[in-house]
């Protein structure tokens, strides 16, 4: 719990949904003593909030019978907004909102009119959204503590191990977060590397929020910048495939990828950096459109192992 504000709005939501609380009951929920807990009811009495006390060892406390809150004016338009934000947050599988998702439903509910909780409980009933699930390495990803370093521009220790190599120590200023393709990325100045670098979540070990503060660079985009660093990946393999399809097409299936293609005499060039041509010549073979790979030789001979594994798999009697 954090500041006092939030902790007398929270005593406001629990009066709300008990009939009576005492002031031991309210004190455990808040982290706080008994004595400030009578300071935050005098802190809702100023506001207008009437509040019923009981005497005795404990003390009760009720909101006066039949008092609410103002309903919150939603319109129709801003409900869906909010139940479909609800809805892909859940998609995100984090396990640390889980519970808070399921919170936030339920104050809302709480305050809402009568019509405007029936179209929340139907949108929530009939509609389904089909987004990428996240893989199952990204969930319980440290959201939270990288939340308050980018909040408070302070820098993080992390324990970070990259693809096929043993951790190491970094410590990195975080500019922002980017979810993509079932997984969260940091971008950051790493003060190792002494340059921005990307940190897949998942693979973050341990992290520390240290003292030391940064200023981030005004307008700073997690998805440009991870955009941008695509072209510039580190890799012994300079690929070059020619897709031969319109940019609207190629667009609807590599994503961001997109922004690195070249109109060309014959379809559009994409160039980029790679240690492995397995994982490539896979994605390649899933592409709705023909290509013509230029090069480099090892990922044709990929692509090709690629093909026969394809054709024994098919060919196998049943």
């Amino acid at each position: 719990m954090s500041g006092p504000t939030v902790r007398v709005l929270t005593l406001l939501e629990l009066l709300q949904s008990h009939p009576r609380l005492n002031g031991t009951e309210i004190a455990q929920q808040l982290g706080v003593d008994k004595r400030t807990v009578r300071r935050y009811i005098q802190a809702l009495e100023a506001l207008g909030i009437p509040v019923t006390t009981e005497q005795g060892r404990d003390g009760g406390y009720m909101l006066v019978a039949g008092y609410k809150l103002p309903p919150m004016m939603f319109t129709h338009e801003e409900t869906l907004a909010l139940s479909l934000g609800l809805l892909a947050a859940k998609k995100l599988s984090l396990v640390e909102t889980e519970a808070a998702i399921s919170s936030v439903q339920a104050k809302l509910e709480r305050v809402m009119p009568a019509k405007l909780k029936s179209r929340t409980r139907l949108i929530a009933d009939t509609i389904n959204l089909m987004l990428p699930e996240p893989a199952p390495a990204s969930r319980g990803v440290p959201l939270s503590p990288l939340l308050d370093a980018l909040e408070q521009q302070r820098a993080v220790q992390i324990r970070y191990a990259s693809y096929h190599t043993e951790p190491v120590e970094r410590r990195v200023d975080p500019y922002g977060l980017l979810f993509r393709r079932q997984h969260w990325y940091l971008s950051g100045y790493c003060h190792l590397r002494q340059d921005l670098r990307i940190f897949r979540l998942d693979r973050i070990q341990q992290l520390t929020l240290l003292e030391q503060t940064f200023t981030r660079p005004a307008n700073f985009n997690a998805a440009e910048h991870f955009n941008a660093s695509l072209n510039q990946m580190p890799g012994n393999l300079s690929v070059k495939v020619m897709l031969h399809t319109d940019l609207t097409t190629a667009a609807e299936h590599l994503g961001l990828t997109a922004s690195l293609l070249k109109p060309q005499v014959g379809g559009l060039l994409l160039s980029f950096q790679i240690d492995n041509c397995d994982c490539i010549a896979l994605w390649l073979s899933q592409l709705p459109f023909d290509f013509t790979i230029l090069e480099p030789p090892e990922l044709r001979q990929a692509l090709n192992k690629q093909a026969q594994r394809l054709l024994r798999l098919a060919g196998q009697a049943h």
